[in-house]
């Protein structure tokens, strides 16, 4: 039998913060570690295995022989095993081989710290350090003024392996690529982040990412980690800020993985109704345990550190929150006070956000969470959950169901648009458009609108305008800013192909205008989410289905006047109140023939006149186009 030489990278003191769920890099002690011990070369392994009567590290360098390499288990029961192997080296292939004290059962698992893994559908983990070197110190210094929550935040959401891909040899773009063709592009379009669907190890493509078997691991799929940080990189010195996708809510159940690791509910959840998902056949985290807490938070910690990440937007939070979620009754448990809520999760929740923002204060955590729990984006300290963000659900579902309405019936649904502005600012609210709402035969954002083909281009460009007006930051799936019009496929390319035609270019031109108008105009996001930032000139126009507001910043001089017509019928003098007397200047237009509208219906720089309308002193008259938008600006 092979010698494995005891060594631990952990103190004492690392071994009370694991045990108490306190130690938030744990990345720097498990998993395989590169080292060199009396003048030998080889590799320092550690797993965590407490119902394991013996672990041996398995791979190329002793061919797959179990027992050849057994590590040591450690003498204060953290349940760490542990040991030098000399030999094993960078691109050693291994897994740890596990025989259970329970039932002697034995399981053979991937490396839960590994920083790089096997292309599937081989599943291995593999030694790996990498030394990159970053390019990116001038984002990192000022990276506090691009994440802010009063700084524009327009996200570009992206799932890589159908983005673009190399068509003619029939395969995935890589890192590599994405970093001049996706950094390229982004930049082109004035988006001000990019949001990767997740990109940790997974092992089927039609979960997008979302069953995660390698949380430390950048997916192989598109090349190694030092190439995932030159995207990053890349990114970052065009100004662009990056926002994984990470989820800590649920985990597959294939062999390799977490479940079951050590032969018992390690890092899941022992009884079913906490620790199994029925909707997506997926396990749960155990988010009372301490190890498994300082897995996930270190874990978090390990992208934001590592590699760079402005943000991680935290996938289905609803799903941890409450013990009934998707649960019929009797399927679920109330905690100790009788609640639906999960109480473990939500204190999860809050050391997680504690931890990222106490090292990392200039990034952002964002929340997909879908229901009406209060306080996700408050602090913690005030009995929040202390998210940087929130997905605004409630403005995505009335929205799209109030646009795809013929425009004769609009008149009578008003409030669908209206009802936002009732709890807009109980949040830091995110609009999304995202992937879930181009899938499953939803139709793409395209294909929901109504009428012929001029006004369902129309109708698009209106609610991209309305959305980038709207209170709050924005995020928008790949494709839909060139009016994609099949419904997302994840195993090709998007359409890029529609651009040769008028309508498609126009909405892409449309997009990069608004995200332009967006980055240059203060008031519409330096009270991004406050009350202070929005008044309604007029909500109650249902006849005419017209809407009218004002964006507010710091100064009165950077007031915007919005004005919506959600009908095909153009209001050639429509009378708006304004908040003061003075020169307004048309500074958007959604019906400008570069977006493939009609151009006809522009509006002259006019001075308001001292009569009264909308409860205020001064007015306007102006034109607002078909299915159009109308922006205004006090002039000098």
């Amino acid at each position: 039998m092979a010698e494995v030489i005891p060594y631990s990278l952990f103190t004492d003191f690392d071994i009370n913060l694991f045990k108490s769920g306190k130690h938030y890099r744990l990345y720097e002690k498990f998993g395989s570690h590169i080292t060199t011990i009396d003048g030998v070369e080889g590799v320092y392994f550690a797993v965590w295995a407490p119902s394991a009567k013996m672990v041996s590290v398995i791979g190329d360098f002793n061919f797959w022989t179990e027992g050849e390499h057994k590590l040591n288990v450690r003498w204060d029961s953290s349940g760490i095993w542990e040991g030098f192997i000399p030999g094993a080296g960078k691109g050693s292939v291994y897994k740890y081989k596990i025989l259970s004290s329970i039932n002697d059962l034995k399981t053979e698992k991937a490396d839960p710290y590994a920083r790089r893994a096997e292309h599937n559908p081989k599943t291995a983990s593999i030694v790996w350090d990498d030394t990159y070197k970053w390019k990116d110190e001038k984002w990192m210094k000022k990276r506090k003024k691009h994440n802010a929550l009063d700084a524009p935040y327009s996200v570009y959401e992206v799932h890589l392996g159908s983005w673009k891909r190399k068509v003619e040899e029939n395969r995935f773009m890589s890192y590599t690529e994405m970093a001049d063709e996706l950094v390229k592009y982004v930049k082109d379009m004035n988006f001000t982040h990019v949001e990767l669907m997740p990109i940790m190890e997974f092992p089927y493509d039609p979960s997008w990412g979302y069953q995660v078997t390698g949380y430390f691991a950048p997916t192989s799929r598109f090349g190694y980690p030092e190439e995932f940080k030159l995207l990053v990189d890349k990114l970052h010195q065009n100004d662009i800020g990056i926002i994984l996708d990470w989820v800590p809510s649920h985990f597959p159940e294939d062999v390799h993985g977490l479940g079951f690791f050590d032969g018992s509910a390690l890092y899941e959840h022992p009884d079913k109704r906490k620790g199994y998902h029925q909707d997506w056949k997926s396990l749960i985290f155990n988010y009372g345990r301490n190890e498994v807490k300082s897995f996930l938070i270190s874990n978090a910690i390990f992208w934001l550190d590592q590699f760079h990440a402005d943000g991680l937007r935290v996938d289905a939070v609803a799903s941890m929150l409450f013990l009934d979620y998707s649960r019929e009754d009797g399927e679920w448990e109330p905690n100790m006070f009788g609640g639906r809520e999960n109480l473990e999760a939500m204190s999860f929740l809050r050391e997680m956000n504690e931890a990222v923002y106490l090292a990392f204060p200039d990034v952002q955590t964002i929340a997909e969470e879908s229901t009406a729990f209060p306080m996700v984006s408050k602090p913690t300290d005030i009995g929040g959950l202390g998210f940087g963000m929130k997905w605004m659900m409630g403005w995505m579902h009335d929205t799209l169901d109030y646009f795809k309405k013929e425009p004769i019936y609009r008149q009578y649904h008003q409030n669908d648009l209206t009802f936002s502005m009732t709890y807009a600012f109980t949040e830091n609210f995110m609009l999304p458009l995202s992937h879930d709402e181009v899938v499953y035969g939803k139709c793409s954002i395209l294909g929901r609108m109504p009428g012929d083909e001029w006004q369902r281009f129309a109708n698009l460009r209106l609610l991209y305008s309305y959305m980038f007006t709207h209170p709050g930051t924005n995020i928008l799936f790949q494709g839909s800013e060139f009016g994609q019009s099949e419904e997302w496929n994840f195993q090709a390319s998007l359409d890029w192909h529609l651009l040769q035609y008028e309508p498609h270019k126009g909405i892409q031109a449309l997009v990069k205008d608004l995200n332009t108008l967006y980055k240059n105009e203060p008031a519409l996001y330096q009270k991004q989410f406050s009350g202070e930032g929005f008044e309604w000139i007029d909500y109650g126009d249902s006849q005419n289905s017209v809407f009218t507001y004002i964006r507010k910043g710091e100064n009165k001089k950077d007031d915007i006047l919005v004005a919506c017509n959600m009908t095909p019928n153009p209001q050639k003098n429509y009378k708006i109140g304004t908040p003061r007397k003075g020169k307004l200047k048309e500074i958007f237009n959604s019906d400008s023939k570069k977006y493939f509208g009609t151009g006809n219906y522009k509006n002259k720089t006019k001075s308001t006149k001292a009569k009264p309308w909308n409860y205020r002193d001064n007015s306007l008259d102006i034109i607002i186009p078909p299915l159009g938008m109308v922006a205004f600006k006090y002039s000098e």
